[in-house]
């Protein structure tokens, strides 16, 4: 294990740990602020992400969203490679997907153009820390190298850190929405 490997992951374990901390004392219309925000986007197609373990849940914003254009959800391919995403209706039948997040029964395959990314940590230069798969840095780059692609980070307050251990491959949020503010990069 390198430096880097081994930076990572402590920020990571003490990131989880203010994370646990906010999610017990989570208050009530958490995702109101996300809300807001995707609002002034109506129409433009979105994944958001079925939350688990102490995630912030941004199903309540993903609903309204749904209600004005398409919205979809991240389906892991395989380790290595980027997401895709598939259509996601409120209430539609799911499955369990790898690592026990819930995708749609019936994959529709849709591309967003404007990604809600669930997070580890940020910082406040829109920097952010993930699980370590790479997952979301490859869908990124994907995304933004064939155009405009929104990254709006949402998290609790509590998962700001001061600084991140950042590598060159690691996508920037443009975003950040929390349960009381919204940070633009």
């Amino acid at each position: 294990m390198d430096d880097l490997t081994e930076i990572k992951a402590a920020a990571r374990k003490a990131a989880f740990a203010r994370r646990k901390l906010a999610f017990d004392a989570r208050p009530p219309g958490a995702a109101g602020r996300l809300s807001e925000v995707l609002a002034g986007y109506r129409g433009v197609p979105l994944s958001g992400y079925m939350p688990i373990r102490t995630e912030i849940d941004p199903l309540p914003a993903m609903a309204e969203a749904a209600a004005h254009g398409p919205v979809g959800v991240p389906v892991i391919q395989g380790a290595g490679l980027a997401l895709r995403f598939s259509r996601w209706e409120p209430d539609g039948p799911l499955r369990e997907g790898p690592f026990g997040a819930m995708v749609p029964e019936i994959d529709d395959w849709m591309e967003p153009e404007i990604l809600i990314v669930p997070l580890v940590a940020f910082d406040a230069q829109g920097g952010r820390l993930g699980y370590g798969g790479g997952f979301y840095d490859r869908t990124l780059q994907g995304l933004r190298a064939r155009r405009a692609t929104l990254a709006i980070g949402f998290a609790f307050d509590a998962q700001e850190a001061e600084a991140l251990p950042l590598e060159p491959t690691d996508q920037p949020l443009d975003m950040v929405v929390t349960e009381s503010r919204v940070l633009s990069f």
